[in-house]
């Protein structure tokens, strides 16, 4: 497991916000957005649900799903 930075009840940033937004639209993981923040996946999940951020990659089909 990495060694997350405690970032504890530190706020989000404008800048930082809109970089989880341009992460988030290039299908970027949760934990590499999270290593790139400098936040723990926790906190990636919770602020992207707070903006309403989808995390979900739209490029991928469903599982079980045929061509």
């Amino acid at each position: 497991m990495a060694n997350w930075p405690n970032h504890r009840n530190k706020h989000w940033t404008q800048p930082q916000v809109q970089q989880l937004r341009q992460l988030a639209r290039g299908n970027t993981p949760t934990r590499i957005i999270a290593l790139k923040t400098g936040r723990t996946p926790a906190a990636v999940q919770s602020k992207a649900s707070k903006e309403g951020i989808s995390l979900e990659p739209h490029n991928q089909r469903p599982y079980g799903k045929a061509k």
